[in-house]
C-alpha cells in the first residue's frame, strides 16, 4: 500500500500534529476560548508574514483574500496598473475590469518577470491607485522581484497589492522593510492546512486608503475585519476548526524560522532543478521561483499519461501546466510539509515513469544531482 505523496502547489501535505488539532471537539467562536486562540494566531500570521501591521483572516480563498483587497483601496473607475505574467496574474486582471477600473497592463511572457525598470518608467509618465501582481506565479513558476519594484511603487501614491499565495512561508518576503501595502495569501499552500481561509496584511497607507473608499460588499468590506480585530475576533461565522489548525500549523514554522524554512525551501527547489537538468529535461522559467519547480516534458510526452502513470504506480501527485503551458510543462511543490527525502522520492518515481515512457537518459543521474544539492556544504 502507497500512502499519498502530494507535491501540488495547493493544497500542500497538511501535517499529522495540524490533523490532529483540527479534529478535536468545535466549540463555540463568540466567547473567551476563541479570542484568545485568535489572538495567538494573530501574532504567529504577523511573525511568518514578517509585519507589524494587522492581519485580516477570511473565511474564503486565496481569490477572495485578493478581491477583499482590491476592492476595498480601488474605487470603482479608479486606476490599476497590473503586472501580468501568467493566470493568477490575469485573474487580478479580471477583477480589476470587473469593478470598472482602468487598468494599464504590463505584460510578459509566461515564464518570464516583469521588468522593475519599466514598472518605474509607467508610473512616472502617469497616477494609479494600486499595483497589482503576483509574487510567485504559480502557473509559470516564477517569481517576481518585489523588492525592487515595491522600490517604485512606495515613491508615489499608488497602494501596492502583492499575491503571495505561493510565496508567504515558503519564500522571502518582507512587506513592511519593502514597502508593501497589502500582502495576500491563502491557508493551502505553504501554510500546511487545507483550503478555507486568507489573509491579508494591511499597512498604513492602505488602511488610509479604505477609509475613503465607499463599496458596497458587506462580507468582504476589510474595515468590518479591523474592527472586530481590535477585539481579536471577526465580523461573520469564522472558520473555527481551520482557525485551530492554523495555531498549530504557524506555531511549526514559527519554531522552525523563517530564515530556515526559507532555506529549506530554496534547497529543495535547486535539488529538483539539478535534477531535471541531469535527466535531460529543461527548467520552464527564465525566472525561477522557489516554492515550485516546472519543467517542460520531453517531445511526445502526454501530460495526463505522464501524471497518471505517477499517481498510479507510486501514489506521487504532481500538477499539470496551466493556461497557455497546459500539457506542456509539469510541476512540483517545494512548499511546507516537505523535506529532502520527500524530493529525493518524487525524483525517484519521476525517472521511473520516464524511462518506462520511453526517454533516454542515464538512470539514476537525475536522484545523483538532487544528493550533491541536498547535501552540498
Amino acid at each position: 500500500m502507497n500512502r499519498m505523496r502530494l507535491f501540488t502547489p495547493g493544497p500542500t501535505s497538511v501535517p499529522e500534529e495540524v490533523l490532529l488539532e483540527m479534529a478535536k471537539p468545535i466549540f463555540h467562536h463568540r466567547t473567551a476560548e476563541y479570542r484568545a486562540l485568535f489572538a495567538n494566531c494573530q501574532k504567529l500570521l504577523q511573525q511568518v508574514m514578517q509585519t507589524t501591521h494587522p492581519v485580516v483572516t477570511i473565511a474564503g480563498s486565496g481569490t477572495a483574500g485578493y478581491e477583499a483587497a482590491m476592492i476595498n483601496v480601488i474605487p470603482q473607475g479608479g486606476r490599476v496598473l497590473a503586472l501580468s505574467n501568467g493566470k493568477f496574474a490575469e485573474r487580478w486582471v479580471s477583477i480589476a475590469e470587473r469593478n470598472k477600473c482602468q487598468v494599464t497592463i504590463l505584460k510578459a511572457d509566461y515564464g518570464q518577470a516583469v521588468d522593475p525598470p519599466t514598472v518605474a518608467e509607467t508610473l512616472r509618465r502617469g497616477r494609479y491607485d494600486a499595483v497589482t501582481l503576483c509574487h510567485s506565479e504559480t502557473s509559470t513558476c516564477t517569481v517576481q522581484d518585489l523588492a525592487a519594484i515595491a522600490a517604485h511603487v512606495r515613491q508615489t501614491e499608488a497602494i501596492l497589492i502583492v499575491d503571495g499565495i505561493t510565496s508567504v512561508g515558503a519564500i522571502p518576503v518582507k512587506p513592511d522593510e519593502w514597502g508593501v501595502d497589502m500582502l495576500v495569501t491563502g491557508s493551502q499552500k505553504a501554510l500546511m492546512l487545507p483550503p478555507g481561509l486568507a489573509f491579508i496584511s494591511i499597512s498604513e497607507k492602505a488602511r488610509q486608503r479604505m477609509s475613503a473608499i465607499q463599496q458596497p460588499n458587506l462580507y468582504l468590506s476589510l474595515p468590518h475585519y479591523l474592527k472586530s480585530l481590535a477585539d481579536n475576533d471577526v465580523p461573520w461565522t469564522p472558520a473555527v476548526t481551520l482557525v485551530r489548525g492554523l495555531q498549530a500549523s504557524l506555531s511549526m514554522l514559527a519554531r522552525e524560522g523563517m530564515e530556515q524554512v526559507w532555506k529549506r525551501t530554496s534547497t529543495l527547489a535547486r535539488a529538483t532543478r539539478a535534477a531535471a537538468t541531469a535527466l535531460g529535461l529543461k527548467v520552464f522559467s527564465s525566472a525561477p521561483v522557489d516554492s515550485v519547480t516546472g519543467i517542460c516534458y520531453p517531445p511526445g510526452f502526454d501530460d495526463k499519461a505522464f501524471r497518471g502513470a505517477l499517481r498510479e504506480q507510486f501514489n506521487v501527485h504532481i500538477a499539470a501546466g496551466q493556461g497557455t503551458m497546459q500539457g506542456k510543462i509539469f510541476r512540483i511543490s517545494h512548499m511546507g510539509y516537505v523535506d529532502g527525502f520527500d524530493t529525493l522520492g518524487v525524483i525517484s518515481a519521476l525517472e521511473a515513469v520516464l524511462r518506462r515512457q520511453g526517454h533516454q537518459f542515464a538512470f539514476g543521474a537525475g536522484v545523483a544531482a538532487a544528493h550533491r544539492e541536498l547535501n552540498a556544504g
